[in-house]
């Protein structure tokens, strides 16, 4: 039994407690490596250095320089997940905590790293022959080439089966048919990973951007995800190789997963923009005087700022569990989509919470949160939206398909 003495003793040596950091209030980034944390400041530093200065020009004009993707491939971001090739061969959660980082600069500047890794590069390294790996990843690792990925089409968003895309033989070649919408970085691209119906299933091909019956068209009008090139692209009688097929799946299996590798780093990247929303709301609510004092002092404006923060921290926390679980086999898509769908979810209301607190300054570009808003707005929807990833847990848990 312990008596006075030893509990003194025992007091005496407990370590106290560092303080609170209220802009990592779990200490979250003590659970990453050291490498990790290395790689998060290496982000941080070029999204300070390149992306911050120049993201509201960016923005407001709907255009991003090519040759930002050649920076991000110094870095060794573009396919960092994938191995060889050229690429870094980074872990799951690695490729996490970079997402995390470029979406708290811009969610249209994180899609053209995701578009490139998981959707252009990702179909190439799984799906397609040593020759086509060759010829193909290496430039894409380094941003020399820029990939898009063609699946939604005109009238086909949460049904991709229903596709009208389609491509037939003719003699050795195939001749691509269809048009595809809404592909980040469609009209910068070098090549497109294109999906189409065949008599021999769903079949992906690699068509380069210059080929004859190739035309890219810019959507404008955006009010969201205005850093980053969104486009239509058009297939008349294009004419492909057989080389150009991705040899190694004919089924819808490919396209969708492709989507779960984005739909990964997407969750991460989210709550890049939410972190990045909450510290713009927390530091002006120091700053803004109302009625004498500051409004982070009313207690409505905590509460708001409280929620903001434990939605982040429970966020990455579950988005490390499941990379974590990625890393280790053991992540299915429905876990992919647990975390798309809370964590995408938490950031919009995060991202609205904060612009309240900004007032009629929030919906300027003088503060990153209605920018980050308006983002997240489409991230809500792409990748598929809530709607389906509802019906995709409600399947796994009760094992009714509500779909149809």
């Amino acid at each position: 039994m312990l008596g006075d003495r030893d509990l003194c003793d025992t007091a005496s040596t407990m370590t106290t407690p560092p303080p609170i950091d209220p802009l990592d209030f779990l200490g979250v980034r003590e659970l990453w490596t050291p490498e990790q944390r290395m790689l998060a400041d290496s982000v941080r530093g070029v999204v300070k250095d390149r992306v911050l200065p120049n993201i509201n020009d960016w923005w407001e004009s709907g255009q991003v320089p090519r040759e930002l993707a050649l920076e991000f491939g110094k870095l060794g971001l573009l396919g960092m997940h994938l191995e060889g090739y050229g690429c870094a061969g980074a872990t799951a959660v690695d490729y996490g905590v970079a997402s995390f980082e470029l979406g708290r600069g811009d969610s249209g500047i994180r899609s053209m790293v995701s578009v490139q890794g998981s959707l252009a590069m990702f179909p190439i390294w799984k799906f397609g022959s040593e020759e086509q790996k060759q010829e193909w990843l290496p430039r894409m690792a380094t941003g020399e080439l820029i990939g898009c990925f063609g699946l939604t089409e005109p009238d086909s968003g949460s049904d991709p089966s229903s596709m009208r895309t389609n491509a037939r033989r003719d003699g050795s070649d195939w001749i691509l048919n269809g048009s595809k919408t809404w592909i980040s970085n469609g009209s910068i691209a070098d090549v497109a990973v294109v999906w189409a119906r065949t008599d021999e299933g769903v079949r992906g091909f690699i068509v380069p951007t210059d080929a004859s019956g190739f035309t890219a068209t810019d959507i404008h009008g955006k009010m969201s995800l205005r850093a980053s090139h969104t486009s239509t692209l058009t297939f008349d009688d294009l004419r492909l190789p057989e080389h150009a097929m991705l040899p190694g799946v004919s089924s819808m299996s490919g396209p969708l997963s492709c989507l779960n590798e984005a739909r990964y780093g997407i969750a991460w990247g989210v709550m890049g923009a939410a972190q990045a929303c909450y510290e713009s709301a927390l530091a002006y609510a120091k700053d803004r005087h109302q009625f004498g004092r500051p409004i982070a002092g009313f207690q409505l404006t905590q509460r708001k700022l409280v929620d903001m923060m434990v939605a982040i921290n429970r966020g990455l926390l579950v988005a490390l569990h499941v990379g974590n679980l990625k890393d280790a086999g053991k992540a299915s898509p429905e876990h992919i989509s647990f975390l798309k769908y809370d964590n995408v979810r938490a950031a919009l209301d995060i991202a609205r919470e904060a612009r309240s607190i900004l007032g009629a300054n929030g919906i300027t570009l003088d503060y990153p949160v209605f920018r980050h808003m308006s983002n997240l707005e489409t991230v809500y929807t792409y990748e598929g939206t809530n709607e389906i990833h509802q019906l995709i847990l409600g399947q796994a848990i009760t094992g009714e398909n509500a779909f149809t």
